[in-house]
């Protein structure tokens, strides 16, 4: 999964387009601290992206604007509204994610009954975001990971590429990346890296 970020020279929607353009098939809009007419007008544009592409587009945090660009589904954090609301709004077929940052919180998410997968983070330190829950690290992700019971966990907080291979072992459905994807300017480029290093056969290690 692939998250637009705040504060770079590229727009969302160009962001979007050049992760599109390189293979990304799953676009998370995350954009902070916007006008909500300014947030509705980037998530249909970034929608009409993904979806020429074949891609599948959420938006962060906001079930309105979700619904009003057309979106396929939304990501919801602690502080955002329950998760069994946004999918009595949002219908069966959108996916509803939440967010899961310990253990109980990974119980709670298994309950509810409702989600399509979690986050599962921070895997490590990371400055895209603020007031970041404490790290879990590998050992802390496995541990949700169990707990889940079988939900889908992308794993985000961090991620590099060599990171990929050891999350997968251990049962992570996918990662959700941001800082590594828009390094250096060269989208491309790192989309592939991360896109080549998930791709390498491994072998699930037990968690019993």
């Amino acid at each position: 999964m692939c998250i637009t970020q705040d504060g770079l020279p590229l727009t969302h929607a160009a962001q979007a387009a050049r992760l599109c353009a390189a293979g990304a098939r799953w676009i998370q809009l995350r954009m902070k601290n916007v006008a909500p007419d300014a947030w509705l007008a980037a998530a249909r544009e970034v929608v009409a992206i993904c979806h020429a592409h074949g891609a599948l587009c959420i938006v962060n945090d906001n079930v309105d604007i979700a619904l009003a660009a057309g979106a396929d589904g939304v990501h919801l954090g602690k502080l955002d509204p329950d998760c069994r609301e946004a999918r009595r709004r949002l219908g069966p077929l959108c996916l509803v994610g939440g967010t899961v940052n310990n253990i109980d919180e990974a119980d709670h998410a298994r309950a509810a009954g409702c989600l399509d997968y979690v986050g599962v983070g921070p895997l490590r330190f990371t400055t895209t975001k603020q007031k970041l829950s404490p790290v879990l690290g590998l050992d802390g992700v496995i541990a949700c990971i169990v707990r889940l019971d079988g939900l889908p966990a992308w794993v985000i907080g961090g991620v590099e590429s060599t990171d990929l291979p050891s999350l997968r072992a251990v049962g992570a459905a996918g990662v959700a990346v941001s800082s590594a994807l828009f390094r250096q300017d060269k989208i491309e480029e790192n989309y592939r890296a991360l896109a080549a290093a998930w791709d390498v056969p491994q072998t699930r290690v037990s968690l019993n």
